[in-house]
């Protein structure tokens, strides 16, 4: 089953569109339509989707505003609009596809199709990923690596090449000894879930650390200074559980 949320300002389109699904594509399930995309964006924010149909031309924020607010979305893009010339922004702001209004039955289940195939190989790279995340931990620890799927990529890292990761909503940047920095699509508890086999601990909502890359700790303003001269700071509630493992 294929999530969706139809955004558009029209409400004699959102019921146009959301006939056309509910006839022509059984495999989706639609959670959500909205007029207003400031509400379409507040609960974006709290609900996972597969899909969203977005009206380009709206008052209160253009389809292209309302993606900006999701500059790393997991979700796929489909445009629909009555105006052609928007095509090559689309594809520029990395739409899955785009629909020109009204909505022909035949393209809207090609490109159902086209998500659902998406779909699959992601669900397929996301298997992949855990086979071999699985495989490294059977290795022995002083040669173990952890993967990480990013960017199309599946990257193998040895736990010392990691200094430490920030969290940002539903997304999280791994910061490498070298200076490098990868952006990944899960938050921080599923991070931490893969580090928790090595020497990392979450010392705040926002960031788990290296235990190893630590050189020093200033009491009066509860800080962390990594190598590098990197500063993190350690929440009241993660202190204790901090000095535990020191």
């Amino acid at each position: 089953m294929i999530t969706a949320l139809l955004i558009d300002d029209e409400p004699k389109a959102l019921q146009s569109l959301q006939w056309e699904l509910e006839q022509y594509c059984p495999e989706v399930k639609i959670i959500g339509s909205f007029t207003n995309p400031l509400e379409a964006l507040l609960f974006l924010k709290k609900q996972p989707i597969d899909c969203i149909f977005l009206d380009i031309e709206m008052p209160e924020m253009d389809g292209f505003q309302f993606l900006k607010n999701f500059p790393n979305h997991k979700f796929h893009v489909i445009i629909t609009t009555a105006f052609d010339h928007y095509a090559i922004k689309a594809l520029k702001e990395k739409a899955f596809d785009y629909l020109l209004k009204p909505v022909e039955s035949e393209d809207l289940t090609e490109v159902i199709a086209k998500v659902s195939q998406q779909i699959e190989q992601d669900n397929q790279k996301s298997t992949l990923e855990i086979a071999l995340d699985q495989l490294g931990r059977q290795l022995p620890l002083n040669s173990q690596k952890i993967s990480f799927s990013a960017d199309g990529k599946i990257f193998f890292l040895h736990p010392d090449e990691l200094v430490y990761c920030e969290s940002d909503g539903n997304y999280c940047t791994l910061f490498l000894i070298t200076g490098k920095k990868i952006l990944l699509t899960h938050n921080l508890k599923l991070v931490e879930e893969k580090l928790s086999q090595n020497s990392f601990l979450r010392v705040h909502n926002s960031y788990v650390v290296n235990l190893h890359k630590i050189r020093e700790y200033h009491k009066a303003d509860d800080l962390l200074v990594l190598e590098g001269g990197i500063k993190i700071p350690v929440s009241r509630q993660k202190k204790s559980i901090f000095f535990d493992k020191i």
